[in-house]
């Protein structure tokens, strides 16, 4: 793979990380495949390893190699052919009396606030959880490509933000982190319904959802929304609804 810019060809590299503790199935190792340089990934280049499978943190660019599992599977929803559920429907009447807008990158420390109280509650003892203003900022912030941040707010209130990628086909749902005693809202849901609906007002075709892990609860939600596509064998094809 290349990247072409001013007359000049970048080709991208991929190397292996060294094996990790997982960080979704207990007591198992992972692996990444990283694609470098950073600086020759530009949205068009991006939006090809997205579709390939690969995710973004920070100005990395990756997707899971590990040696002996591949639980890790790419999901993404057609906008066009998205039906919400009952409850979805549900969810999305209740949030609307929340306000959206569109932000560029920039660190804000309410933002900052919520998501260290978003980490401190639901992901407590995770990696992430005592993330300092420049670990975040690294997370959230640090982007090569067409990124944005969406901002939830209930009568002034901070809801919800969430860290957004615009590619060619879609959008892509890079990190959300919310009001975690809001348990009534179900901000999560909302937030996916909602950005389905951008893709759909923006005229793009999908919205990727990274990863589906059928044993690991805090990724096997995503098999709730329907109908849900998988690149599976090397192609993109509709998630059995067994799945």
């Amino acid at each position: 793979m290349s990247h072409r810019e001013a007359g000049q060809v970048a080709a991208i590299h991929f190397y292996a990380t060294a094996p990790y503790p997982c960080s979704y199935l207990s007591g198992r190792q992972a692996r990444s495949q990283v694609a470098i340089p950073a600086e020759a990934i530009d949205s068009g280049v991006y939006s090809q390893l997205v579709r390939l499978g690969f995710r973004r943190s920070g100005l990395y660019t990756y997707r899971p190699y590990c040696d002996s599992c591949q639980a890790c599977i790419p999901v993404r929803l057609p906008v066009d052919q998205f039906r919400p559920s009952r409850t979805q429907r549900r969810v999305w009447r209740r949030g609307a009396e929340m306000s959206a807008r569109w932000l560029p990158l920039g660190f804000d420390a309410e933002h900052y606030a919520l998501y260290r109280w978003y980490q401190q509650t639901r992901h407590a003892g995770g990696g992430m959880s005592d993330d300092d203003a420049q670990q975040y900022s690294e997370f959230i912030l640090k982007s090569g490509v067409d990124s944005h941040l969406a901002e939830f707010r209930l009568g002034g209130q901070l809801k919800m933000v969430s860290l957004v990628d615009r590619l060619v086909d879609g959008l892509s749902a890079v990190y959300t982190f919310y009001d975690p005693e809001d348990s009534q809202s179900s901000l999560g849901v909302y937030n996916v319904l909602w950005q389905v609906e951008q893709a759909r007002m923006l005229g793009l075709s999908y919205v990727y959802l990274g990863y589906w892990i059928a044993d690991c609860r805090k990724m096997a939600y995503k098999s709730g929304y329907r109908p849900l596509q998988m690149l599976y064998g090397g192609r993109w094809q509709t998630m059995p609804e067994h799945g």
